[in-house]
């Protein structure tokens, strides 16, 4: 087997390499992005927008992009709204984000009290399903997991193949509801010693969405201040507009026609990747490196060497990139993780993190001007930066941080999903070949 996989691993590198030069003759759009970094306009939707740039008018006529402050909307409506909304209500406002999503519309009291009723009678999953995430490998990943029983839910479904938009939205609510508690589930397997269905709480439909989850979890409700920053999280997770790579994943294997189930698991398996999901583990994890080399979290010249080495692959993980710092469309700010330094700091107040905390704003501060130095590039700190951060003062492991995120964005791939359908046309872009010309077929004898 290891000649087999030598011999492939080599051809593959010979063969599927790209010529630079053909990506440039032919204006190849890898990644589907411009040549500026920019988006290509692929589809169209009403769910999320995001917004870094803005066109404007240069002196010779033409027109150009320039970086403004980020701002992110989620059906029109600025998500700083949504979220100075609930605040000031002193309610939770998870919920009426995935209304907002599914619909298109801001819900009245009536409307978003049935909604978030429904939500909670759904949380609860099947006797079976509970015995699948009984029953795997204690050393299975959660994000495999979560993909697992996903999948598995369309044999609890009469009708799991069936793209009407009534029982589509039936699914997707669904699914919406019972993530949460999929995600405690098998996390509560994992620590399990022997297998025991009864240690599985019961969710409490009672409980809105954020505070069910760390109910479940941790066996006990949680305390208002981190129930209401972690449904806040939940709000700037929900949705990033459709050219995100798990919620564009879902999309293309929505327009083939493709079940729900197929489809949510489709983004599940996008957010696994490191470059999507795993930003703020990976955060994590280089603060923690960081921690342990600069014994001096003060000095300012020590740090700042530091992430100088990081830069130049000499130090962290050797990939050259301090994380949680750019964006493929905000350059001067991410208006979420502008939010979440704010509170962050009341966060690490409470939970004796503040040293830590402050290291990571030092970083906040010092990585992007070393970044714009080094290599010329316009970033920001991004949401990842923090929320790894936060989720560990919420005493959340590392291994959920991914599996949250799905269980937020899972509305947004649900809305589009939805909306793909109303939609109609199968994904199908273009491949240029590589190859410089078609080849003759040798016979093996004489090859």
């Amino acid at each position: 087997m290891e000649n087999v996989l030598r011999k492939v691993e080599e051809l593959a590198l010979l063969h599927d390499k790209i010529d630079p030069k053909i990506v440039k003759e032919k204006n190849i759009k890898l990644g589907l992005r411009n040549q500026d970094g920019s988006g290509v306009f692929v589809g169209i939707t009403s769910k999320g927008q995001v917004i870094g740039y803005e066109k404007v008018m240069a002196g010779d006529g033409s027109e150009k992009l320039v970086s403004v402050p980020g701002k992110l909307y989620y059906c029109g409506y600025d998500v700083e709204d949504l979220v100075r909304g609930k605040e000031e209500d002193g309610r939770f406002g998870f919920e009426e984000t995935i209304y907002l999503l599914l619909t298109g519309e801001l819900p009245d009291k009536e409307s978003l009290r049935s909604f978030s009723k429904e939500l909670g009678k759904r949380r609860t999953i099947p006797k079976e399903a509970k015995n699948i995430i009984l029953n795997r490998p204690a050393h299975d990943d959660q994000m495999c997991s979560l993909h697992t029983i996903v999948s598995a839910m369309h044999l609890f479904d009469e009708s799991p193949n069936s793209t009407e938009l009534r029982d589509v939205t039936r699914q997707c609510i669904d699914l919406i509801a019972k993530l949460p508690t999929i995600i405690a589930y098998n996390y509560q397997k994992k620590l399990m010693k022997k297998n025991d269905r009864k240690k599985l709480l019961k969710p409490n439909p009672r409980l809105s969405t954020a505070e069910n989850f760390l109910y479940l979890l941790n066996s006990s409700v949680p305390d208002r201040f981190t129930a209401e920053l972690f449904d806040t999280m939940l709000i700037f997770h929900a949705e990033h507009g459709g050219g995100n790579n798990s919620t564009f994943t879902t999309r293309c294997v929505s327009s083939s026609g493709a079940n729900t189930y197929m489809a949510i698991c489709a983004g599940i398996g996008s957010l696994s990747g490191h470059l999507h999901g795993g930003a703020n583990e990976a955060v994590v994890k280089m603060a923690g490196d960081i921690m342990r080399k600069v014994k001096d979290w003060d000095d300012d010249e020590k740090l700042l060497s530091y992430l100088e080495m990081i830069l130049d692959k000499k130090a962290g993980d050797k990939s050259g990139k301090i994380y949680g710092m750019g964006h493929a469309v905000y350059t001067l700010t991410d208006p979420r993780a502008v939010f979440l330094e704010k509170k962050g700091e009341d966060l690490a107040k409470m939970s004796g993190r503040e040293e830590e905390f402050l290291l990571y704003r030092k970083i906040a501060r010092m990585a992007p001007k070393l970044i714009k130095e080094k290599k010329g590039k316009v970033v920001c700190t991004n949401v990842d930066f923090y929320s790894g951060f936060i989720y560990k003062c919420m005493g959340i492991p590392e291994e959920l941080f991914t599996p949250i995120f799905a269980m937020a964005r899972v509305s947004g791939w649900s809305a589009h999903r939805i909306e793909e359908i109303v939609q109609g046309r199968i994904i199908r872009p273009s491949f240029y070949s590589s190859l410089k010309g078609m080849k003759n077929y040798i016979q093996i004898g004489k090859r």
